[in-house]
């Protein structure tokens, strides 16, 4: 197996086998053998789980790097999430996305698996923008105020 070598700097998190590390100064770590590991902006904090995909790369998040029970529940949860979202979609692509997710988790793929349900959060957040209604920047004048009144 050929290492990797990651580059952190300050402050970054890098989760490996379950075990948050955080950096107090830039490193250059390098892993040598196989392990599940996530860091940066790969990794997704609770708090950022706020729509149905990005609770679906939560659970599959813990299914990677969680511990034994942990991985367990997450996978189970996944599969709930991803039962659900694809029932309330009408996006073939997102539908052959996460079922191709779901599949490489349950091989233990579960890095694979993330990168594909970055796909889906992508789109998705790319139709909840086009669903927002547009807000004018401010509010409309009451009639007799504002541009062109007479006072």
């Amino acid at each position: 197996m050929s290492t990797l070598v990651l580059e952190l700097r300050q402050g970054d998190l890098l989760v490996v086998n379950g075990a948050p590390l955080r950096f107090r100064n830039r490193a250059r770590v390098e892993l040598t053998s196989r392990a599940r590991f996530l860091f940066g902006k790969q990794i997704m904090t609770p708090e950022a789980a706020t729509t149905p995909a990005r609770r679906i790369y939560f659970a599959l998040q813990a299914a990677y790097i969680g511990n034994d029970e942990e991985r367990e529940r997450g996978l189970e949860l996944a599969r709930d999430l991803v039962a659900e979202f694809q029932g309330a979609t009408t996006s073939g692509l997102v539908r052959e996305l996460l079922e191709s997710a779901l599949a490489l988790a349950q091989q233990d793929e579960c890095y694979q698996a993330l990168k594909l349900v970055r796909r889906v959060m992508q789109h998705e957040d790319a139709v909840l923008r086009d669903a927002e209604p547009a807000i004018p920047s401010r509010p409309p004048s009451p009639p007799g105020e504002g541009a062109g009144a007479v006072a």
